[in-house]
């Protein structure tokens, strides 16, 4: 049951026609699939009406979905930002401009409807930044803040001592793990400040394979055992043609070695009960097209840790799929430029929003 929305404060209204579902998702940059999932599981949907009786956005539904699209972006779990939304008063709202602004034209002038050739901006929203943590996110289960840091500690002293065995159990899911809180909080951390080490290791030693080969068994076993334990439910299988349906496809950067948050990505979807599969080996434009051409995805994801990912992938398969639903994680704005700008593609910042856009669009 959704939380109904507050009475107006008394703000006089002016008559408007309201916008339409695409004119919508294009101002706040997600799929018009994302917003008519807002409006079927929250109640955030247009609230106007035309003379033929079409339903349209208001302002206030403009403003109130640009809440839930900030919070989720954040890390808030869709349904918590949902009740933050509606639950918002109209002072608190801004219904002038709904927060959203149009993406700059590029050197060439070219603005949102401008030639392929020239790469516009994606917009982010603001409120995702580094580090950014809102109120939904998870947390290792049972884990004070300071024991989660002894755990992070633990995993890069492992990985540098080379005990595979100790990394191993470290990073061991459990039956009730979440695989989002258990990359974000412990296995990203050390990842990226491994990476900032200079180690001087004898042949066959290398601190990052000993905590990638824990971190793949630890999402392998996990996965395994939760798809087990779907079927003994009386599900279907993972590879069942019901579920086969909204599949998810990730791809990680061309040029990542390891593609850890990638594989973290499909197990939190996993977990979520949603499909998805990774594109591993060489994927050129052409071959992720054929892929995709093959597969047809309910989505597709570009899930890196790389400051400056190669991003061909996305245009190829945009170009020939403009409607598909495609995810870019970039935290940073290093390669934002570099991401094209339409309806279809979305840039997050943070890998908790990136997990709960791509279930607002498979379900």
């Amino acid at each position: 049951m959704t939380p109904s929305r507050p009475a107006s404060s008394g703000r006089p209204s002016t008559p408007s026609p309201g916008l339409a579902v695409a004119a919508v998702a294009r101002r706040l940059g997600v799929a018009p699939a994302t917003l008519r999932t807002w409006d079927r599981r929250y109640g955030l949907g247009p609230s106007g009406r035309t003379a033929g009786s079409h339903r349209r956005y208001t302002p206030e539904d403009v403003a109130r979905l640009l809440v839930m699209r900030r919070l989720t972006i954040e890390g808030v779990a869709p349904v918590d930002a949902a009740r933050a939304a509606l639950e918002t008063e109209m002072d608190a709202l801004d219904t002038t401009t709904q927060g959203v602004h149009p993406a700059p034209a590029d050197a060439a002038g070219a603005g949102p409807d401008g030639a392929r050739g020239a790469r516009g901006h994606l917009r982010a929203l603001p409120g995702g930044g580094e580090g950014a943590r809102g109120a939904g996110a998870t947390s290792l289960p049972g884990a004070a803040p300071s024991t989660v840091s002894a755990r992070v500690a633990a995993v890069i002293d492992a990985a540098l001592a080379y005990d595979q065995a100790s990394c191993d159990a470290l990073l061991r899911i459990g039956a009730q793990g979440d695989p989002a809180a258990w990359w974000t909080q412990l296995v990203e951390p050390a990842w990226l400040r491994i990476a900032q080490r200079t180690v001087l290791g004898t042949p066959g030693e290398a601190p990052e394979l000993v905590l990638a080969t824990a971190a793949l068994r630890a999402l392998r076993e996990f996965t395994q055992a939760f798809e087990q334990a779907m079927v003994n439910a009386g599900n279907p299988p993972a590879n069942h043609p019901s579920r086969m349906r909204k599949i998810v496809l990730i791809f990680a950067a061309p040029d990542e070695v390891v593609p850890l948050a990638a594989h973290a990505l499909a197990a939190a979807l996993v977990a979520q009960g949603a499909t998805a599969r990774i594109v591993t080996g060489p994927a050129s434009t052409h071959r992720a097209v054929e892929l995709v051409t093959m597969v047809r995805p309910a989505a597709l994801v570009v899930a890196t840790t790389l400051a400056r990912p190669d991003l061909d992938v996305v245009h190829s398969v945009h170009d020939a799929f403009a409607s598909l639903p495609i995810f870019v994680g970039l935290r940073r704005d290093d390669s934002a430029s570099t991401v094209p700008l339409a309806p279809s593609i979305q840039r997050v910042r943070s890998f908790t929003g990136l997990l709960h856009e791509v279930l607002a669009v498979v379900g």
